[in-house]
């Protein structure tokens, strides 16, 4: 058995792992969902940089009782990389994640991508979700029944514009990595993906759009439960 702890991606918070967190569970595995991210928590004047989400996901790795399983998702593939030193962490995932080069910021690495539709600027120094549900839809989670996943978007909140400008220190690594690619993902082109994967120990592959821990929950839960 091993013990997760679970990092959502940018936009969103821990209730992104609500499917996968009970198959882990059930499992026999120990599950840690980080809730919130500074960057995209609900108080404004609060929301920080790469550096204060980097300290939140390690206070919980660091409250474990033993070295953990850390995963994350899209964005948070920024903080699993800043952790890549961590001797706490026995194995990271990515999963649909930016994995970066040293020196480089998510909005680096995003400006070698197609322009993200569903992403706008906004007046306080945060990037936003757009108010279009059906483009939401389209972008992120195209392969669950429509109406589901729009009550799961509704949620959807800013992100601070520092925790994508923020580069990456990238320290040495100092644990195995499996990257899961999800093949049918609108927001991260799989190119991408499978280049970034090609440093990976591991590389597992789901047919799912961005957002497989909603359209195939039980198979992601799977992919992790063998890992260790």
């Amino acid at each position: 058995m091993a013990t997760y702890v679970l990092v959502h991606g940018g936009f969103v918070g821990g209730w992104y792992w609500d499917e996968v967190r009970p198959r882990l569970e059930k499992a026999g595995h120990t599950v840690d969902v980080v809730p919130q991210l500074p960057s995209s928590g609900p108080d404004p004047a609060a929301r920080g940089d790469l550096a204060g989400d980097v300290e939140v996901v390690r206070q919980h790795v660091e409250s474990a009782d033993e070295p953990v399983v850390l995963v994350g998702h899209s964005y948070s593939g920024m903080i699993l990389t800043e952790l890549a030193d961590h001797p706490d962490v026995a194995h990271g995932v990515y999963i649909a994640a930016a994995w970066p080069a040293r020196g480089a910021s998510l909005l680096d690495m995003l400006g070698t991508l197609p322009p993200l539709a569903w992403v706008e600027p906004g007046e306080d120094g945060t990037l936003q979700p757009v108010d279009d549900v059906g483009l939401l839809h389209e972008w992120l989670c195209a392969d669950v029944d429509r109406e589901r996943a729009e009550s799961l978007l509704r949620r959807a909140r800013p992100q601070s514009i520092a925790s994508f400008a923020t580069p990456s220190s990238a320290p040495e690594r100092m644990h195995p990595v499996t990257y899961v690619i999800c093949e049918d993902d609108a927001t991260l082109p799989i190119e991408a993906q499978e280049a970034m994967a090609a440093a990976a120990d591991h590389v597992e592959r789901l047919p799912s759009s961005h957002a497989p821990m909603f359209s195939m929950p039980g198979r992601l839960a799977e992919v992790l439960g063998r890992i260790r």
